[in-house]
């Protein structure tokens, strides 16, 4: 068998097992939109004010767009790996063709569709409830899912690392609340003390967000922010060239991570 056709049996059997989880599918559709109403419609935004949420409301579409590409990778690819190494599955997979890189390469792909999917349910909602301003853009695709190829490399480390399924819920948890609001999503820099906003540079849910909000908002916008220098500046592509060293870095370190037996 092909290298093409493992990876799509692989990618196939994956996405029956995903459809076959109904509280999976649920929330992971259910989740962002619950995201989407509470900041969005409950708390809203206040360009004239100041605080948290202060910038008009297309400022935070790539913020919501990154709930969904952070937590639901780290989350799916790490049980699933939990899943697997309770089960031995990794063993089983070894006496077979599909090598480790193909496995996650498969359940990437799996989990690029999903996502794409719950991506365009969040910007449909975010335009519908709040009226953000969204510039249509080829590269909002390319940093969705090459944000999710990251994530799901991530996933995998996690899933190595932990030593149960909870422990990567926990971890994934852990690691996800603090990139979240740090990572120039919900959260402007000027809001943070001077001494930790270089460190924002160090997450890369920084160059997700910074560079789409470059690429998907108009810093023309009255009272916006526009994205700060940071160590690419606000260039889309520039920004897109980093995200996409850093998923093949963690794409790679995920797959070597993942165990030849159990």
């Amino acid at each position: 068998m092909s290298r093409p056709r493992r990876i799509g049996a692989e990618a196939t059997a994956a996405w029956h097992a995903f459809v076959r989880r109904r509280t999976a599918v649920f929330f992971t559709f259910f989740f962002p939109v619950i995201i989407v109403f509470i900041f969005g419609v409950l708390v809203r935004t206040d360009p004239a004010g100041g605080g948290l949420f202060a910038e008009p409301p297309g400022y935070y579409v790539a913020g919501y767009l990154a709930v969904v590409v952070l937590f639901t990778p780290l989350s799916r690819v790490g049980s699933e790996v939990a899943r697997h190494r309770a089960g031995n599955r990794f063993e089983k997979l070894a006496t077979t063709p599909l090598t480790r890189a193909e496995w996650l390469f498969a359940q990437t792909l799996v989990n690029v569709v999903v996502i794409g999917l719950a991506s365009f349910l969040i910007l449909v909602s975010v335009v519908l409830s709040t009226g953000a301003a969204f510039v249509a853009s080829p590269l909002a695709v390319a940093y969705v899912a090459l944000g999710v190829a990251l994530f799901c490399g991530f996933g995998a480390l996690l899933g190595r690392l932990a030593d149960s399924q909870d422990g990567v819920i926990a971890a994934s948890n852990g690691v996800a609340l603090p990139l979240l609001f740090l990572s120039e999503t919900f959260v402007p820099p000027d809001m943070l003390p001077a001494w930790f906003v270089p460190l924002i540079e160090l997450s890369p849910l920084t160059y997700f967000a910074r560079g789409l909000r470059a690429a998907t908002y108009d810093p023309s916008t009255p009272a916006a922010s526009t994205a700060r220098a940071g160590l690419v500046g606000a260039d889309p592509i520039a920004n897109l060239v980093v995200l996409a060293a850093l998923s093949v870095g963690f794409f790679v370190a995920g797959a070597y991570a993942l165990p030849r037996t159990d």
